[in-house]
């Protein structure tokens, strides 16, 4: 059995690894993701339309304001299962 689970985890690293080799350089400006349209409105606008000096924090906070909320109602689901599950009950 752990030698399945050994291949298992062998297999999946090397996908990770294959499929990693296509990714950008870290912080290249030409990547795709760095060219959308929408980037040089929100660092031009974000600090007029937010109030907030933080071009992170106005995206997270402002611009994906529904979606953050989703994130952290997940996150703190999990953590709380979690914690139910591992805690000691005394009879």
């Amino acid at each position: 059995m752990k030698i399945v689970a050994l291949l298992a985890v062998i297999l999946a690293g090397g996908m990770l690894i294959y499929a990693g080799q296509d990714l950008p350089a870290f912080g290249d400006p030409e990547s795709p993701a760095n060219q959308h349209p929408i980037i040089e409105h929100y660092i031009t606008h974000s600090l007029t339309e937010s109030g907030v000096e933080n071009i992170v924090t106005a995206l997270l906070a402002n611009y994906r304001g529904y979606d953050t909320l989703g994130e952290t109602t997940v996150i703190f689901t999990a953590g709380m299962t979690v914690i139910l599950l591992l805690r000691r009950r005394e009879i």
